[in-house]
């Protein structure tokens, strides 16, 4: 008699402020459209609440690592991030995932598909869904069982309770990770008329920008809001959320994204002056939820626009001098720091992309899914 259930390994894993299982691309089918039925079926997709699988009812916690041994010179790890939503029949593979990516390194070598190298085990990644390459440096100190990986630590981030060992992250050329470049329209800043849509027309100046993750940076103040208001609010705010949309649609064509109505990115940033001692307070929209935080690579791209003249954030944001920039983005529970460097002759050229990031393994074990999605006997 065929089994029931298919039984796939896992290991489900926080990564940055997201979690969720992460599987070698070997353990899953080659055929993209019967792995998305499968991913769905992990997830428990399309549901408010997940209720049969093991998303968490929230796109933060809707998401997905597929890992591999790179093929690429000078790579060690190949990294597909998989961004499903609670109540849509999609699997997008598009974006990237920063905080996802935290988890990367950690998951390779639990899986024994790396090995530790020392005190510090540093691994290049690349991202398939946008060719971008970072560094990933991760704790794998001596046990009584050889080398492991170390979660325990004193590192804390915003958005994650307790703290936890450090993982640093070097971004190495994310200047238009899914767009033609930095600036995709050419311009620091454009002035948009949306005119369409089933709205009112408004005009408005924005920052299209994508070091990383796809942004549309606006002023708060520019769509008669503060900036600071809480994430319950602006997730109750209809008529906003309407007009970020229609600004989203319109920008995307901008940007040579096309339609974006059906794609995850660009995201929607509101920013507004600091209050917190930061340098930038944002408001992030994932696209069509507030984030409760803000995107590893969102914060990065709005960070490059910080240390951009001329941008939006010009006159807003509070920053300092010289070739090197450390940006603290405020969100809604906290602040995400980000080190930027640029080209002192040409300051439009970033060079440097940093950041700190955290993770942990949760659980290890099988995920159970219908046989009739993925019969494996």
């Amino acid at each position: 008699m065929p089994a029931m259930q298919t039984s796939i390994p896992t290991l489900f894993m926080r990564g940055g402020t997201s979690r969720g299982p992460f599987f070698l691309a070997s353990d899953l089918p080659a055929d993209i459209e019967t792995r998305d039925k499968v991913l769905l079926a992990v997830m428990g997709s399309p549901d408010k609440r997940q209720i049969d699988g093991l998303g968490g009812a929230n796109p933060l916690t809707s998401k997905v690592g597929i890992v591999s041994l790179s093929q690429t010179p000078g790579v060690a790890l190949d990294f597909l991030f998989a961004q499903l939503q609670p109540e849509k029949n999609s699997v997008d593979t598009t974006p990237n995932c920063g905080n996802m990516l935290a988890a990367v390194v950690p998951f390779a070598l639990e899986r024994g598909l790396i090995s530790a190298q020392g005190d510090i085990t540093t691994v290049r990644v690349l991202t398939l869904n946008t060719g971008m390459q970072c560094d990933v440096s991760v704790q794998t100190p001596m046990t009584s069982e050889g080398r492991q990986v170390c979660y325990d630590g004193e590192a804390k981030i915003d958005g994650v309770p307790g703290s936890s060992a450090p993982i640093t992250i070097n971004f190495l050329d994310t200047a238009g990770s899914v767009c033609s470049g930095l600036l995709p329209t050419g311009n620091v800043v454009d002035h948009v008329t949306v005119d369409a849509y089933g709205i009112e027309s408004f005009s408005l100046d924005v920052t299209c920008i994508d070091n990383g993750m796809p942004l549309v940076l606006l002023r708060a103040s520019d769509v008669g809001r503060s900036g600071y208001e809480s994430v319950a609010e602006l997730n109750a705010d209809t008529e906003l959320k309407q007009r970020l949309e229609a600004l989203r649609i319109t920008t995307g064509h901008l940007m040579g994204l096309g339609d974006v109505s059906s794609k995850n990115y660009p995201k929607m940033t509101l920013i507004a002056p600091p209050r917190e001692g930061g340098s930038i307070c944002t408001r992030s929209f994932i696209p069509h939820v507030c984030h409760d935080a803000i995107g590893v690579l969102a914060a990065v791209t709005v960070g490059t626009a910080c240390v951009l003249e001329g941008s939006v954030c010009s006159g807003i944001a509070a920053m300092g001098t010289g070739a090197v920039s450390c940006v603290s983005v405020e969100h809604p529970t906290g602040e995400f720091s980000v080190e930027l460097g640029t080209d002192p002759e040409n300051p439009q050229q970033v060079t440097r992309a940093a950041l700190l990031r955290t993770a942990r393994l949760i659980m290890r074990g099988d995920v159970m899914i219908a046989s009739g999605i993925w019969p494996t006997m």
